[in-house]
C-alpha cells in the first residue's frame, strides 16, 4: 500500500505571507486608531488604574489583631506544618497575663512569625489549618521587592491594619 501526499502546495503570494502580514497590520492600527483617538484602552493602565479581584483571591498574608493590637496566633504550628512549601517559620513564647485582659485562654503567643513570600504558592492551606482565625490571605497582590530578604516578611509586617481581606489606607 502506497502513502498519499495530502500537503498543500503553497502560491507565491501565500509564500511571501502577504495576507497574514496585512491582516496583523490591520488589527494592529485598529487597536491604535481605538487606544489613540477615541480612548478605548484593552488594557488597564496599571498604576493609576488597580484591579479589583474577589474577596476569594489569595494574595499577601497578614495576622488578625484584636483591639488591643494583640495578634490572636497562639502559636500551635498548625500552619507550618501543613504548609507544603514549608515557609513558614515559628518561635513560640509565653504570653503575659497582663496581655489577656479578656479572660481568653491564649498562652502561648509567637516570639517570631516570619514568612518567606518567594517560596509560598499561595494555597492557603494555612488560612484553613489556624484554629483561631488569625492567618489570612489579603487581597494585596503587589509583593514586588528589590531583594530576597525583603521577601521574608515577620511579624510586625503581619500584623497590619486590615478591613476584612482588604488593607486599610491611611489618608
Amino acid at each position: 500500500m502506497a502513502t498519499i501526499n495530502v500537503s498543500k502546495k503553497y502560491t507565491a503570494k501565500e509564500k511571501a505571507y502577504l495576507p497574514a502580514i496585512l491582516i496583523g497590520m490591520k488589527i494592529t492600527m485598529k487597536r491604535f486608531v481605538e487606544g489613540f483617538f477615541l480612548g478605548k484602552h484593552n488594557t488597564i493602565l496599571y498604576p493609576e488604574k488597580k484591579r479589583e479581584y474577589s474577596d476569594r483571591f489569595r494574595g499577601a498574608h497578614f495576622i488578625s489583631v484584636d483591639k488591643n493590637k494583640t495578634e490572636n496566633c497562639t502559636a500551635c504550628f498548625l500552619c507550618e506544618t501543613i504548609c507544603p512549601a514549608e515557609c513558614i517559620h515559628i518561635v513560640a513564647d509565653e504570653r503575659e497575663d497582663d496581655q489577656n485582659p479578656y479572660g481568653v485562654a491564649k498562652e502561648k503567643k509567637p516570639a517570631s512569625f516570619d514568612i518567606d513570600l518567594l517560596r509560598c504558592c499561595f494555597c492557603g492551606f494555612c488560612e484553613e489549618a489556624c484554629p483561631k482565625d488569625a492567618i489570612k490571605l489579603s487581597t494585596n497582590y503587589e509583593m514586588a521587592t528589590y531583594s530576597r530578604e525583603d521577601a521574608i516578611v515577620d511579624l510586625d509586617h503581619l500584623k497590619r491594619d486590615m478591613n476584612g481581606r482588604h488593607e486599610k489606607v491611611n489618608k
